[in-house]
């Protein structure tokens, strides 16, 4: 379970196939707190920690995550938004995230407005997730609140703080993102389905 308050940038070291698998290298200056074994959210997608080394550590995505997530698109020293899992007890700051992407998106427009950034993302709706305004979407693991909703898109205000310490000042138009809808509204929206 993450909050989608992002903790570190990582850079990407290598990049390492191994049959429909790919184990990739993270340097980050959490990696001396880290252990084997510990979950933690690259770009909103959780991945185990399976090896440490230095300032370094590994993690491998496997087939599925890979056709699902924004991942297959990383290269050799592009940064990775990462956070830890949430310690329980802990605040709160973000929102309910899983770090399990339920699908892609891509951003159609940037636009710069007085010291802050709105980006819009458009989504595939055939998988019937839906935003609302003012609630709660993760965008590269990055929790955020909707601004403008419709069908098939969103967009979101983005401060100076989070432009600068995320991936979001590297997102251009075209660039693919992973998206977790709000669980709470994936609920919700079930159970209405359902009756």
């Amino acid at each position: 379970m993450f909050t989608g308050i992002i903790e570190d940038l990582g850079k990407i070291i290598s990049i390492e196939k191994e049959q429909e698998n790919i184990h990739l290298t993270v340097e980050s200056d959490l990696t001396p707190e880290l252990k084997i074994d510990q979950s933690i959210a690259h770009n909103g997608v959780c991945l185990t920690v399976v090896s440490i080394h230095d300032n370094q550590y590994k993690v491998t995505a496997i087939k599925e995550t890979l056709e699902k997530t924004n991942l297959h698109t990383l290269k050799i020293q592009d940064e990775v938004n990462l956070e830890r899992a949430m310690v329980l007890g802990a605040r709160l700051d973000g929102h309910i995230v899983q770090g399990h992407v339920d699908q892609i998106g891509i951003c159609t427009h940037r636009q710069e407005e007085n010291g802050s950034w709105r980006f819009t993302f458009s989504y595939d709706p055939k998988l019937a997730n839906v935003t609302i305004e003012k609630g709660s979407i993760t965008v590269n693991g990055v929790s955020l609140t909707v601004v403008d909703s419709t069908r098939n898109g969103f967009s979101v205000a983005i401060i100076p703080y989070t432009y600068e310490h995320t991936v979001f000042k590297n997102i251009q138009k075209d660039t693919i993102v992973n998206l977790e809808f709000d669980v709470i509204g994936k609920y919700v929206k079930r159970l209405t389905e359902a009756y």
